[in-house]
């Protein structure tokens, strides 16, 4: 049993068995902000730099007051210091919230410190652990748009990682239901998008293949630590389209997250992904790359 720990960037620490949310703050009463979530390994916080650069493009594309990050990435430490302190090593998943504020007085460029800006970390759970080392099993679910559509409605916000995730754990329950434990999502176009929750990556031997941010997917910050390490070590890392059948096709695919890392897809709707022995050896080899970039990065 771990002790959770939460921060107010404002106020500083706060009893997270106690409320710290108004009644009207529009990530309540909206879904108006903006989230990170880390993975705090052996007393430290996992990909920082990468998180907070998305947390800053996420409140620029979302009009938010412009994050202080140095405030930020003081809190950050001051939260891991509290979380070692109370749980040593034990693994930790770190979310950063940031929304506009209460809707009787939302926050604006002159009044940024009316926004809501919270550091917590918590329990990971089992899931994490279990889908690292087991792999898991997922369903392929229309996304409803085409890859062009982030590039012709920017005001919806594809790519930007805001606090409307309703559809993503609707999604989720819808696969879990079905037998699944996790979705790839498919553009109306036929092409490879994301998970609610995580991007996908293809191996093929020593090439690694993701989907561009273009596609309209949320930037992964896991892959992009990830390929800057396997290129250091001489695999090919590129973006591309992919579809159905790429995945199909390929050595091994894997559903890439901050918390969970890599997890092997298994099953693809009701198809199989056996691995044979050189595909095997390249999985095991793309599995120890990713554990070791996220803590290098």
């Amino acid at each position: 049993m771990v002790t959770p720990v939460l921060f107010d960037v404002h106020r500083g620490r706060c009893d997270p068995d106690r409320p710290g949310i108004f009644h009207d703050d529009l990530s309540v009463v909206r879904g108006d902000g903006i989230f990170e979530t880390l993975l705090v390994r052996d007393g430290k916080v996992c990909n920082l730099a990468r998180h907070l650069t998305r947390f800053a493009t996420g409140a620029e594309r979302m009009e938010l007051p412009p994050p202080s990050l140095a405030k930020w990435d003081a809190t950050v430490n001051a939260a891991l210091a509290a979380w070692v302190l109370a749980n040593g090593e034990a693994e930790g998943l770190m979310r950063l919230v940031y929304t506009r504020g209460r809707e009787s007085a939302p926050a604006d460029s002159a009044h940024p410190e009316a926004t809501t800006a919270l550091v917590m970390i918590l329990d990971v759970g089992p899931h994490a652990a279990a889908a690292r080392a087991e792999g898991v099993a997922v369903c392929l679910l229309d996304r409803g748009y085409s890859v062009d559509f982030a590039a012709r409605a920017p005001w919806q916000l594809i790519g930007v990682k805001t606090l409307s995730y309703a559809a993503n754990m609707a999604a989720l329950r819808h696969a879990r239901a079905a037998g699944f434990d996790d979705v790839v999502y498919v553009s109306s176009d036929g092409e490879v998008l994301e998970g609610p929750r995580s991007s996908v990556v293809v191996v093929r031997g020593r090439e690694l293949v993701t989907v561009p941010a273009e596609a309209g997917i949320l930037p992964g910050t896991t892959v992009a630590a990830i390929f800057a390490l396997a290129q250091q070590q001489g695999w090919e890392c590129r973006t591309a389209s992919l579809t159905p059948d790429d995945l199909w096709e390929a050595d091994s695919v894997w559903l890439c997250s901050s918390v969970t890392i890599a997890a092997r897809v298994t099953r693809i709707d009701e198809r199989e992904l056996s691995l044979s022995t050189v595909a095997a050896e390249s999985a095991a080899q793309f599995a120890e790359l990713a554990a070791r970039a996220i803590t290098v990065a």
